[in-house]
């Protein structure tokens, strides 16, 4: 596949997880399995980087920290045999906004049922791009409705060192138990995983993120996209998204003063197109404005497509006189 042979007819609708499609974070089924007060867990992992900075390290991922916090939990028997599928099976206890999942059935169904869309073969493709646990949202009740995922990974095995050449399989009988982190993903770095989807790489692996591919020439531009999400730690997406030409939309929880005063202030600010409550049933502006949003993309594609058409099939032939 080259990327000249994109017809460029798919819609990226992509989110945000905490706080975007769920009430607070995503981790706090983990902390009841286990027992954990999670005021504990995340005021030891807010004083970490001044921790590590004060014992040696120079430079720290504070977005990220929080996964080896994980780690040591696990290390220490705090979190005994956690391991990625019980991680996913604790992402069924997530309950996610009003109107979800639903709603990216409904999105979908919007553009597939119209015949204009559908002459066109314009679909939509629902994203979660998170710096959360990667298992845990393949696990809720959203998952089947999402074509991709990115998230933080765990692994369970780690291979010892020769293992290329001395040909030692992981014994069987290790216990799966998360070791180490596979996949990092942090408010900054989302921007790669836009960038795949832009370029087409999440579809065809023989695509390198960094690939010269010119813009016009890329699977998702990047005037197909919406991004989704609640906050100032997604401003580097809504910024990658804003300058090339998409849709941003910043939501809140109802009745949060604190929420709608940050998304009053990313639209002040520029950030985002529009903002409303988290709740994605009919009728609400969420609602009705990603649809919107979604329907206005998927006319502008029709009509850059005719006029190509049209281009290229010139204007038929006369009689003189006519």
């Amino acid at each position: 596949m080259t990327p000249d042979v994109f017809r460029q007819t798919e819609i990226a609708v992509i989110w945000d997880f905490d706080k975007t499609l769920i009430p607070g974070y995503m981790q706090e089924p983990l902390f009841r399995h286990y027992n954990v007060d999670a005021r504990t867990f995340w005021s030891e992992v807010k004083a970490l980087p001044d921790y590590l900075r004060r014992h040696g390290a120079e430079l720290v991922s504070e977005d990220s920290i929080y996964l080896n916090h994980i780690l040591t939990y696990v290390r220490t028997g705090r979190f005994p045999g956690l391991n990625n599928a019980l991680l996913r099976e604790l992402g069924k206890e997530l309950r996610f906004y009003p109107g979800l999942p639903q709603f990216f059935a409904a999105v979908k169904d919007r553009i597939s049922n119209n015949s204009v869309f559908q002459r066109h073969d314009i679909r939509i493709e629902h994203y979660i791009v998170s710096t959360g646990l990667r298992q845990m949202i393949l696990g809720t009740a959203i998952a089947p409705y999402v074509d991709g995922v990115w998230g933080c990974e765990f692994v369970e095995h780690l291979p010892e060192p020769g293992f290329l050449t001395n040909g030692r399989e992981i014994p069987a009988d290790q216990p799966h138990v998360i070791r180490d982190i596979a996949y990092v993903l942090d408010n900054t770095t989302k921007t790669r995983a836009i960038f795949e989807i832009n370029k087409g790489v999440n579809k065809f692996p023989e695509i390198d993120v960094n690939s010269n591919i010119p813009r016009d020439d890329r699977r998702i531009p990047f005037q197909n996209m919406v991004y989704i999400a609640d906050g100032p730690s997604d401003v580097p997406v809504f910024s990658l998204v804003n300058q090339n030409g998409g849709r941003t939309f910043a939501v809140y929880e109802s009745g949060s003063v604190q929420g709608f005063a940050q998304a009053v202030e990313l639209q002040r600010q520029g950030r985002v197109h529009a903002f409303g409550e988290a709740n994605y049933e009919p009728g609400t502006l969420t609602y009705m404005w990603i649809m919107h949003a979604v329907e206005d993309i998927a006319g502008n594609i029709v009509k850059k497509r005719e006029e190509a058409l049209q281009t290229k099939l010139g204007r038929p032939p006369r009689h003189l006189g006519d």
